[in-house]
């Protein structure tokens, strides 16, 4: 059975992550969408939240999976006996911060090998920072994520 691990902070989680999943949803047969605590962030969500809207809008799938975690990588992925890591390019400047972590994932953990997809071009441009950031000012992010995710972010901001 191939089961590939999507880590990442997802504060929020963004019409490009949904994509990368479906997408890799097709491509293996168990997604896990690995959502990681990541405080050094200060994240503008908890790793609850996160995993509630994870969950939810990723509803609609039915090979996928979403668990919050805080351990390192490495050991996240054997614990849940996966075959590779996705990771999503967006540009170019993110392909040699990816490469140097794929290279450190496998020396940590032999085999660990790292599959990279980039989202639509219609939602190449999407992070989730720039979401929070047109969010806090007030901004319509509506194209950006899906309506819940809207919703939760202008309570946060009191939008």
């Amino acid at each position: 059975m191939k089961h590939v691990v999507y880590p990442g902070t997802f504060d929020p989680i963004t019409n490009g992550h949904v994509d990368l999943v479906e997408r890799a949803c097709r491509l293996f047969d168990t997604v896990t969408v690995a959502i990681a605590a990541n405080t050094r962030k200060n994240p503008l969500f908890t790793m609850e939240e996160r995993v509630e809207l994870a969950e939810k809008v990723l509803g609609h799938i039915n090979n996928v999976q979403v668990i919050g975690f805080d351990i390192l990588l490495a050991h996240f992925f054997k614990k849940v006996n996966a075959t590779a890591v996705l990771r999503g390019l967006r540009a170019v400047s993110d392909f040699e911060y990816e490469f140097q972590l794929a290279n450190m994932n496998r020396a940590l953990s032999k085999g660990m090998e790292s599959i990279f997809l980039t989202p639509a071009e219609h939602l190449s441009y999407i992070s989730s920072s720039l979401v929070r950031e047109i969010a806090s000012l007030d901004g319509d992010v509506s194209k950006f994520v899906h309506p819940l995710v809207m919703e939760k972010l202008n309570e946060k901001y009191g939008n």
